[in-house]
């Protein structure tokens, strides 16, 4: 059993910083802008090798007034959410499958959204709080603003009450991640969300479209279908982009064979308010294989756009001071040898601000403890991006690592790659009605 720690008054140390050092001053070895995973890795790792740290973290709400605590992307609006409702639409689909291994379940089985987000959302706080005392324990300052750069070695914090204070330090680790980009088409950011909002959505989504064919799009389409909903996803042009698309299309063929509908060769023109209460009218077009263009309209409940991500950097002052930021991403752009060296010698970023890296939290995490050995501590250790495994949560789930076959084929020709593969049927399927026709493994050698 575990007990819960009471630490007194603590509430009042976490909306500004504490001053009690002995010079008393708001000078710091380290301050970190952004409490992603990433950013409270690194702060936590310099504060336990005995360095003054502050955290500065401020969400910004969503268009849908959408906001959130400490934690960053993937504890609040990321992958415990969306894992916890992934598997909620398993265990759904499960218990429709479960007859045939002796269970005697009613047929009129329902799903409740509002219990599962009101159940979702109770144990992101509970991160969100165990986050803070951590920080607390370690020393670290918590800071409930935004920080930008007014020079090279001081920022400015604002807090949602407009109140400015000025802090200063050594170094500085940028690891502010990045919020979901709307489509530049009339109505977007006000009749649709994003995963920044589907997660604590107070009604049921009810028929959805989910543009867009990222990882983010599926995964939300998925779980979504799976809890019942009526579900679309509208496709530009392939899914899965940058993953192997043999792979891709098992993914998304096995979705559509489940009932989830795909649009294909299909982009958003415009969003408009329905005739009845919590309608969208979507317009949008579709090219066919002959370059014929048609246009189309139909109403959807809940338009959820998962088109791309943008990095948190546009407001931080980063290329007053010569930041070097990506034109398009505005992601930090590494140094050779050091992916997380900005170009200015004191100013470093972790996770997914950083450009050309994975945007995966244990990566960060990892990234984040080794910048703090190697800026503080002894140690000269740097994190290796190559070769990390990730999954993608769709009803077929997908593990990968490495190359995928097309970028093996394009580096070293098709003379020089090897493909092993084979389908096969998961003996937890053995005595079910469950679609085995995609479960598939590939190694390319």
């Amino acid at each position: 059993m575990f007990a819960r720690k009471v630490i007194p008054a603590l509430h009042r140390s976490f909306n500004y910083c504490r001053h009690s050092s002995s010079s008393g001053s708001s000078h710091y070895d380290l301050v970190v802008i952004g409490g992603g995973s990433g950013g409270l890795a690194c702060s936590k790792e310099a504060a336990a090798l005995g360095k003054r740290v502050a955290v500065l973290d401020y969400v910004q709400p969503s268009p849908q007034g959408s906001t959130w605590g400490l934690g960053g992307t993937c504890v609040n609006v990321g992958c415990i959410p969306k894992k916890l409702m992934h598997q909620a639409a398993l265990v759904g689909h499960m218990i429709k499958n479960s007859s045939r291994l002796g269970w005697n379940v009613p047929g009129n089985i329902e799903h409740d959204w509002t219990t599962l987000c009101s159940n979702v959302t109770g144990y992101v706080r509970s991160l969100n709080w165990g986050y803070r005392v951590q920080l607390h324990d370690k020393s670290v300052d918590y800071v409930n603003g935004w920080g930008s750069f007014l020079d090279a070695n001081t920022v400015v914090v604002v807090d949602k009450k407009q109140n400015r204070q000025e802090i200063t330090a050594d170094q500085f680790v940028i690891a502010v991640g990045g919020r979901p980009q709307y489509p530049d088409i009339e109505g977007a950011s006000e009749f649709g969300i994003t995963s920044d909002d589907i997660f604590t959505l107070k009604h049921p989504p009810g028929k959805t479209l989910v543009v867009g064919a990222s990882y983010v799009a599926l995964e939300c389409a998925g779980f979504l279908h799976g809890l019942g909903y009526n579900t679309s996803v509208m496709v530009r042009s392939i899914c899965l982009r940058g993953f192997d698309q043999g792979m891709a299309e098992l993914v998304s063929g096995h979705m559509e064979r489940e009932g989830t509908r795909f649009l294909r060769n299909s982009t958003p023109l415009k969003l408009e308010r329905g005739t009845g209460e919590k309608e969208v009218l979507v317009s949008w077009q579709t090219v066919a294989s002959d370059g014929s263009v048609s246009q189309h309209q139909e109403v959807f409940n809940t338009v959820l756009f998962a088109t791309g991500r943008t990095a948190s950097t546009k407001s931080l002052g980063l290329e007053d001071l010569g930041v070097h930021l990506h034109p398009s991403s505005g992601k930090v752009i590494g140094s050779p040898g050091c992916p997380e060296q900005s170009s200015l010698p004191h100013i470093t970023a972790v996770g997914d601000v950083l450009e050309g890296c994975p945007e995966l939290t244990p990566v960060a995490v990892r990234a984040g403890k080794l910048l703090a050995g190697r800026l503080f501590g002894s140690s000269s250790e740097q994190m290796d991006y190559s070769m990390v495994p990730t999954t993608v949560f769709t009803p077929l789930e997908y593990g990968c690592v490495g190359q995928s076959e097309e970028a093996a084929l394009q580096q070293n020709g098709e003379e020089n790659v090897e493909v092993f593969h084979a389908f096969y049927k998961p003996l937890e399927y053995a005595l079910t009605d469950m679609d085995s026709g995609s479960c598939y493994t590939k190694v390319s050698t």
